[in-house]
């Protein structure tokens, strides 16, 4: 795991637009929507860069407006775009357009011939992958060829370059051509994983059933080395490592949305055991950024710098207790 301390990432997945109308509004009613950059693994790359990381994003955007402007929210986060490929065609960047409430709340997908499903073996090739200490991917880069097999790809070449590969399960099921396909392939992704970060459906889904979804965090978790962040929503989460299973809380807060929170949670958690922290408190750290995240508008301009990320940890009563 050496190489996380490097905090030099490379991303390999989606970057998209996220539209999302004032707080407590429903789409349906919605007379504006604020714009911003949405898709997990671009989410994760700015969260890192945001607290005193660096990252490369490895992706393909639509060649038009909409793929110039997730490029440019990616350098307004500090995000490079050295391996950002624009593709022509019918592909086109997803758009996701979601609500700042809890009650009701409403997420719109459009991931129909999506951009970053083009990504290609010869992208993942064109990375210089000297330049990083980690890999960093999420599920849904899998879901469709040819990116499956150019994500594979990357997976090799980060292990032959000696890097530790960070894979969140991030199951989105609108993506997959079918479930059979999504748990053989999920769980691959995972047998060939250093850190694997998930919730309990996730789990559950690679293993034929959520109450199997413990079973086999702990299953993934024999290997020797390997680090496995088991969530559980509200209860917290399990995190198995050299042989012990660390349980911690969360931090509760007035929840404005239930998105980003998890690629907050990987941009905290990764950036804190780069700085030296331990297992425990590094998941304490990212449980924290995604409180921060679900309390405001938007995923990207949620996350937090490290002042932010300090102050809401003094303030903060602290996480919940654990059983």
């Amino acid at each position: 795991m050496a190489g996380i301390k490097r905090n030099a990432f490379v991303v390999v997945g989606r970057v998209g637009m996220d539209l999302y109308p004032a707080p407590g509004v429903a789409t349906e009613h919605a007379d504006s929507f604020t714009a911003d950059m949405g898709g997990s693994s671009a989410n994760i790359a700015a969260g890192i860069v945001k607290l005193g990381g660096t990252a490369s994003l490895v992706t393909c955007v639509s060649d038009d407006a909409v793929g110039r402007f997730c490029t440019n929210k990616l350098r307004h986060y500090g995000v490079d775009t050295s391996y950002v490929k624009s593709v022509g065609g019918e592909a086109r960047n997803s758009l996701a357009l979601y609500e700042s409430r809890i009650k009701d709340h409403q997420s719109v997908i459009y991931r129909n011939g999506a951009a970053d499903f083009e990504m290609t073996v010869a992208d993942v090739e064109a990375v210089d992958y000297s330049r990083f200490g980690a890999l960093v991917t999420a599920g849904t880069v899998f879901a469709a060829e040819p990116s499956r097999t150019a994500a594979f790809r990357a997976f090799a070449l980060a292990r032959a370059a000696g890097m530790p590969i960070i894979f969140d399960v991030d199951y989105r099921p609108y993506s997959w051509p079918s479930s059979q396909v999504a748990q053989e392939v999920l769980s691959k992704a995972g047998d060939l994983s250093d850190v694997i970060v998930g919730n309990d459906e996730e789990f559950g889904f690679m293993a034929g059933g959520i109450e199997n979804g413990m079973a086999k965090a702990r299953e993934l978790a024999a290997n020797s080395g390997r680090i496995v962040v088991y969530k559980m929503g509200e209860k917290g989460a399990v995190t198995f490592s050299g042989g012990q299973e660390l349980r911690t809380g969360i931090y509760p807060v007035n929840a404005l949305k239930p998105t980003g929170a998890g690629d907050s949670f990987m941009a905290g958690f990764l950036t804190s055991l780069a700085a030296g922290d331990q297992i425990k408190s590094a998941v304490l750290r990212g449980s924290a950024c995604a409180a921060i995240v679900v309390a405001k508008p938007g995923c990207a301009p949620a996350m937090p710098y490290p002042v932010e990320l300090d102050t809401f940890l003094a303030d903060h009563p602290g996480p919940t207790d654990v059983a």
